[in-house]
C-alpha cells in the first residue's frame, strides 16, 4: 500500500536547497531533451543554434528562449507534444471563447503528478482526511475545478463537486454535509456571503474552516474582509493552465507569500519590458519552466503575470521560495490619463470600507478626448444608516481616497445592494468602452 506521504509527495515539500538544486539540475536538463522531441521545439532549437545537451542547470537557462501564448496558438493543435498521442489521457485548453485556444496536453504521469501537487497544497493549508471539501469552482476546459478535486481526492477528503451558481444550493450543501472547506473566486465566495447576509443569514454559521481562493487577482484588503464575514481563513493560490492550473503555488498557514513548487516548476522574474533578471525582491514578470511535465514540457514560459520573489526564509520550515501576492498582469494594466493603473490598485481602497458591499466595477469611456473612469460600489447590507447626507458624505471620502491612489479625480456611483450583476466564475471588473 502506498503511504499518504508518498501519495503527496512530502519528500519534495521538505527538500533542502541543496538538494532541490541538485534536482533541478537534473530535472531541467531531462526536460529539455524531452521538449527537443517536439517538432516545435526542435524547430526552434535548431534554428537557434541550441544543442538541448549542453543546458546542464538552471544557470543555463538564459541560452533558452521565451516561450509565448503565441508560440502556444501557433503550435496548436499538437505542435509541442513529446510522447505517441496514443499515450495521452486528457487536455485542457484556455477559457478564452474565440480564435485559436491554447491547448495543454497531458499523459498519466502528469496527472498523477498534479494531483500530487495540489494534494500538497491542501495538506499545507492543514486540511486532510478529516475535512469536506466543496469545490464551488468550474470543471470542463477549464482547470480549477478538476485540479483541486484530484487534489483534495488524493488527500483523501470527502469531495462536493457541486461547480459555480446556484447559491442557495451551494449554502444548503454546506450546511447539510458540514463542509469544512471550499474552493471559489474571491468574487463569488463574496457574492454567497452577501447574499446570505441580505436574507439575513450569517456566513460565520457555515462553519467553514478554510478557503481556497484563486483564478483571478484579488487583494489584501479583500481577504481580510472575507476572512472577517465568515470567520475562515483564507488561502491565496496560484496556477495557470499552461503550468496545469492550480498547485503551481500555495500559502502555508503563515500566509505570507504562496511557496512556488521548485520541484515542479523553475522559476525566473524578469522585466516585462528588457526580459533581463531583476534583483530579489523586486517586482517583474513571472517566467516558468516546466520540470516534472512529460507530454508537453514548456520552456520559459512568459505568464505576463507581476509579482516577487520575497526574499528571507518561511517560519513554516519550507525552502520552496515564495511569491508575492499578483499584482496584476502586464498585459492587463490600464492606461487612463496617461497614468498606470492596476485594478488591484482600486479594489485596494474599496476593501477598506465596511459601508461597501464586495462588488464594484471600473467603466472607462471618454469626453471630449479625456479619459473618465467610474467606479461602481455596492452599499453592504446593515452597514447603511438610510440618510442622503451619509452617501454623501461617504462618496466624497471614496472619491478622495482613490482620487490620492491614481493620481486623478475618478467618478463614483453608490448603488443599492445586488445592483450589479454577480459574478459564479471569473468576475469582469472593468468595462473599457473608450474608442482609440
Amino acid at each position: 500500500m502506498v503511504e499518504l506521504d508518498d501519495k503527496i509527495g512530502s519528500r519534495f515539500e521538505w527538500m533542502s536547497r541543496g538538494e532541490l538544486a541538485e534536482w533541478q539540475s537534473e530535472a531541467l536538463a531531462k526536460t529539455v531533451l524531452q521538449a527537443a522531441k517536439s517538432p516545435w521545439y526542435s524547430a526552434v532549437f535548431r534554428k537557434m543554434g541550441i544543442d538541448p545537451a549542453s543546458i546542464k542547470s538552471p544557470e543555463d537557462i538564459v541560452k533558452l528562449p521565451f516561450t509565448t501564448k503565441e508560440d502556444l496558438r501557433l503550435s496548436y493543435p499538437t505542435g509541442m507534444l513529446t510522447i505517441d498521442p496514443e499515450d495521452l489521457i486528457r487536455l485542457h485548453t484556455s477559457s478564452g471563447t474565440t480564435g485559436t485556444p491554447t491547448a495543454i496536453l497531458h499523459s498519466r504521469a502528469d496527472i498523477d503528478c498534479w494531483a500530487e501537487l495540489m494534494a500538497r497544497c491542501l495538506a499545507m493549508t492543514g486540511a486532510n482526511s478529516k475535512d469536506v471539501f466543496q469545490n464551488m469552482s468550474g470543471y470542463g476546459m477549464f482547470t480549477g475545478g478538476l485540479g483541486l478535486h484530484y487534489g483534495a481526492e488524493r488527500l483523501g477528503m470527502m469531495v462536493i463537486p457541486a461547480g459555480p451558481g446556484n447559491t442557495a444550493r451551494q449554502i444548503k450543501l454546506i450546511r447539510d454535509f458540514h463542509g469544512t472547506c471550499i474552493h471559489a473566486t474571491p468574487s463569488y465566495a463574496m457574492h454567497v456571503a452577501e447574499r446570505m447576509i441580505q436574507e439575513g443569514d450569517d456566513p460565520k454559521s457555515l462553519g467553514i474552516k478554510r478557503a481556497f481562493l484563486g483564478a483571478e487577482p484579488y487583494t489584501e484588503e479583500m481577504r481580510l474582509k472575507l476572512q472577517e464575514l465568515y470567520g475562515f481563513k483564507v488561502f491565496n493560490s496560484y496556477g495557470l493552465s499552461e503550468m496545469n492550473g492550480p498547485g503551481v503555488a500555495f500559502e502555508c498557514p503563515e500566509q505570507n507569500g504562496m511557496h512556488v513548487w521548485e520541484d515542479a516548476f523553475l522559476v525566473e522574474i524578469v522585466n516585462p519590458e528588457t526580459l533581463e533578471p531583476v534583483a530579489e525582491g523586486e517586482v517583474g514578470e513571472l517566467v516558468m519552466t516546466t520540470l516534472r511535465r512529460e507530454a508537453m514540457p514548456i520552456i520559459r514560459y512568459r505568464t505576463r503575470d507581476l509579482t516577487c520573489i520575497l526574499p528571507g526564509e518561511c517560519p513554516c520550515g519550507r525552502v520552496h521560495r515564495r511569491l508575492a501576492r499578483m499584482t496584476g498582469r502586464s498585459d492587463d494594466m490600464l492606461i487612463v490619463r496617461g497614468v498606470n493603473v492596476f485594478p488591484s490598485q482600486i479594489e485596494e481602497v474599496i476593501m477598506r470600507h465596511k459601508w461597501i458591499g464586495g462588488n464594484y466595477v471600473i467603466h472607462l469611456t471618454k469626453a471630449e478626448a479625456l479619459d473618465q473612469m467610474t467606479v461602481r460600489v455596492e452599499l453592504a447590507k446593515g452597514e447603511f444608516d438610510g440618510s442622503i447626507e451619509t452617501v454623501r458624505n461617504l462618496r466624497a471620502q471614496l472619491h478622495k481616497e482613490l482620487r490620492e491612489q491614481v493620481g486623478f479625480n475618478v467618478n463614483i456611483e453608490v448603488l443599492e445592494p445586488g445592483s450589479l450583476p454577480a459574478s459564479e466564475g471569473k468576475a469582469k471588473r472593468v468595462i473599457d468602452e473608450r474608442e482609440y
